[in-house]
This record gives C-alpha cells, sequence and structure tokens, in this order.
C-alpha cells in the first residue's frame, strides 16, 4: 500500500509542477507580448489547454503502466489495453466527465480517483488565472 501512496504522489506533484510552471511562466510572458491585448488571451488558452493535455498524458502513461505491471489492477470494458486507451480513460477521468465504458479496478482506482481531484483543481486554477488575465487585458483595446 506504500508504494501505491507513493507512486500516486509522485503522479500528482509532477503534474501540479508543471502546471505551476505554466501558469508562472505565461503571468511572465503575457505583459511583454506584442500582440493586441485581447490576443493574449487566446495564447492563455491555448497555452493551459497543452499544459492540461501534457498533464493527462502523464496520468495516461501511468495508467499504461499499472495496466501493464503485475500487481496494480486492471482496466475491464472497453479498453483493450492500448496507450490511446489508457490516453482516453485520462482524459475522461480529468475532466469529471467520468468513466462509464471503462472501469478501473485494483490499486489503479486510487489513481484515477486522485486523477478527478486534481484535474478540477487544476482547470479551476486555469480559469481563475485566465480571468485574472482578461480583466488586466480586456478594456485595453
Amino acid at each position: 500500500m506504500l508504494i501505491v501512496f507513493a507512486v500516486n504522489i509522485v503522479v500528482i506533484a509532477t503534474v501540479v509542477i508543471i502546471h505551476y510552471e505554466f501558469m508562472y511562466r505565461f503571468t511572465l510572458l503575457m505583459p511583454h507580448l506584442k500582440v493586441r491585448h485581447r490576443f493574449r488571451i487566446v495564447f492563455g488558452v491555448f497555452g493551459a489547454l497543452t499544459a492540461h493535455a501534457l498533464e493527462v498524458w502523464i496520468f495516461a502513461l501511468s495508467f499504461y503502466w499499472m495496466h501493464h505491471a503485475a500487481g496494480w489492477g486492471f482496466f475491464e470494458g472497453n479498453f483493450e489495453g492500448s496507450l490511446l486507451d489508457a490516453v482516453y480513460f485520462s482524459f475522461t477521468t480529468y475532466t469529471t466527465l467520468g468513466f462509464g465504458d471503462i472501469a478501473p479496478h485494483g490499486a489503479v482506482r486510487y489513481l484515477a480517483g486522485l486523477e478527478s481531484l486534481t484535474g478540477l483543481v487544476l482547470i479551476t486554477w486555469t480559469a481563475s488565472f485566465l480571468y485574472l488575465e482578461m480583466t488586466r487585458y480586456w478594456d485595453r483595446d
């Protein structure tokens, strides 16, 4: 059980650090962009989507590894064990859309639950960041 906890913490810490770095870099970069203020928001949205996609892939690689490693559990349903199946599962979990066609079993369930919580927090963080950037630049054009 300790190894499950440790792996989950490492995965979550990795995606949170990635997200922080993306948001921090955008905060530094946005004032220096030589584009109209309203296009800075578009740049921020694309950057945020890139960060979220990268984070989903990190979770997906973890699910893929867990599924193929002994003792971590398995996925049941519309899951053939491919990396893209793990990515699909990760996207539906990260966005808290929920999984209906794939069900995790065993220790892999804990990472699935933590991914939902992490995705909710990071998506909310992004929304707050973009709102602040919009209020900062929206009326300058």
